[in-house]
């Protein structure tokens, strides 16, 4: 009888083993509970980190940005989710972004660097792995562009 107890006892410690090598535990699945983490938590995170790099000058396409705008100033719209785009799992998530850069950036080095600081703070702040974050440039900012121009006559 002894030996069945403890033969059984080894049999639960082994499928208990191959459970955690099959399902390792992750930071919002515990067993003291599960989180869910929303798609607009993950954008925001994103969109933030996206544009702590230097030489990121906004996000989104021209028809996004000129969106945007015109949205935020009747407040209804949210510039950090501008540009960015999420999939977001139990425990994975995919980020595209579409960025504007400053004239004279290197877009290899801006690009890793936002690739770089989205993935550093969604996997800090939200516990995902980041499977990919895509980086499209679509538009390149020239100082002056935001300059009003000057009425032709007074």
């Amino acid at each position: 009888m002894a030996d069945e107890s403890s033969g059984s006892a080894a049999s639960a410690t082994r499928e208990r083993s191959r459970a955690e090598v099959a399902r390792p535990e992750s930071p919002l699945e515990t067993e003291r509970g599960h989180t869910t983490i929303a798609d607009a938590v993950v954008t925001k995170v994103a969109s933030v980190a996206a544009r702590e790099v230097r030489g990121v000058y906004d996000l989104g396409g021209g028809v996004t940005r000129a969106l945007g705008s015109v949205t935020q100033a009747v407040g209804v719209g949210d510039e950090r989710t501008q540009g960015v785009s999420v999939e977001v799992g139990e425990r994975e998530a995919a980020v595209d972004l579409t960025v504007v850069v400053e004239y004279g950036e290197s877009i290899p080095r801006v690009s890793q660097a936002v690739r770089d600081n989205v993935i550093k703070r969604i996997e800090g702040i939200t516990g995902l792995s980041v499977a990919e974050v895509n980086v499209a440039i679509n538009d390149l900012h020239f100082p002056g562009d935001d300059a009003p121009e000057q009425p032709r006559v007074e």
